[in-house]
């Protein structure tokens, strides 16, 4: 059993891995006093990977039954908690039933909701950095490591865009699980997309190496494996060299962070923009916030720049301590 009690005040949770080590827990507070929202609280719920279906269930028996709990963000176990607990929901978003995973838990009138945010905050993310029309313009690839929630709402958003910008010359999505792979392969199905994105299995260490060495200048190459934040390591090895004048995206923002390292010290010599997932923490979790105590927060202008300065102060000041 989980040792969950119940909320003294209004409570949004993180579920996650090792949520006390993530910033969230200082920015929130400064966001909830900037946004108006008063006496509120974020607490963290970790599992382990792939962990059990009964704790799940635990997790979200408890934020339905417990009045005070509001809602939750969920990372990480996106996929495997909505596979173990869909019933538990009254209703789901549009994305999550085609995706098959939750990010967003939230409360309305009794009733339990969840919606899949990862298209949309991948999708502000990615726009930040990338040259508009990039792919019309350059011809060039997207490998994307790693096949979970995060991936699939990426490949969704970029396919969904491609009369508008352009798509990628070729997709490349590799995977350890040969399991996870099938299943994106029937999301991408069930969507309609018609182009033809190579899923890939790689179990062993330099298999993605080899992906990469095929990739065009200007390619956009991915971690969206979690390695680095929730497990040690690189989906790819020191020796593969990222592709000239192309781009590298780590999805994570904390921890070992060892692909953008790698991609740090080749940025110079192969003229790559190195892009951590900061941006894409903080859209997915004004995201959510947003669902959870259901006020429209900007993702652009003058109030987002505000919430972005406040969270980076907070960071600042962790690093410091």
């Amino acid at each position: 059993m989980l040792a969950l009690t119940p909320a003294e005040r209004p409570t949004m949770y993180f579920i996650g891995v090792s949520t006390s080590r993530s910033i969230i827990m200082h920015v929130f507070p400064a966001w909830a006093e900037h946004l108006g929202f008063g006496d509120c609280e974020i607490k963290g719920i970790d599992l382990a990977l792939h962990d059990r279906p009964e704790r799940y269930r635990e997790v979200v028996r408890f934020i339905k039954e417990d009045p005070l709990s509001v809602g939750a963000l969920v990372t990480t176990h996106k996929i495997d908690l909505l596979h173990a607990a869909k019933d538990m929901f009254d209703e789901l978003d549009q994305f999550a039933s085609l995706m098959g995973e939750v990010s967003s838990i939230s409360k309305s009138d009794g009733r339990l909701l969840g919606a899949a945010k990862d298209p949309i905050s991948s999708g502000f993310a990615l726009n930040s950095f990338l040259p508009e029309r990039h792919w019309r313009r350059s011809g060039a690839d997207i490998f994307i490591m790693g096949a979970g929630g995060s991936s699939i709402a990426l490949c969704s958003h970029i396919l969904s865009r491609s009369d508008e910008a352009g798509a990628p010359a070729r997709l490349f999505v590799s995977n350890r699980s040969q399991g996870r792979l099938e299943e994106m392969r029937k999301i991408h199905a069930q969507e309609g997309f018609v182009f033809p994105i190579q899923y890939i299995h790689t179990p062993g260490i330099g298999d993605n190496d080899q992906i990469v060495r095929e990739l065009s200048s200007a390619s956009l190459v991915v971690n969206a494996t979690g390695l680095g934040k929730d497990g040690p390591g690189s989906p790819i090895t020191d020796e593969a060299l990222l592709p000239m004048d192309g781009f590298a995206w780590d999805f994570n923002y904390r921890g070992e962070l060892k692909f953008l390292h790698q991609a740090r010290r080749q940025a110079a010599e192969r003229r790559l923009h190195v892009e951590d997932g900061w941006l894409y923490f903080i859209y997915g979790w004004l995201s959510v916030i947003g669902d959870v105590f259901h006020q429209d927060i900007p993702l652009v202008g003058p109030s987002f720049e505000e919430l972005c300065r406040i969270a980076a102060q907070k960071k600042e000041m962790k690093v410091k301590v």
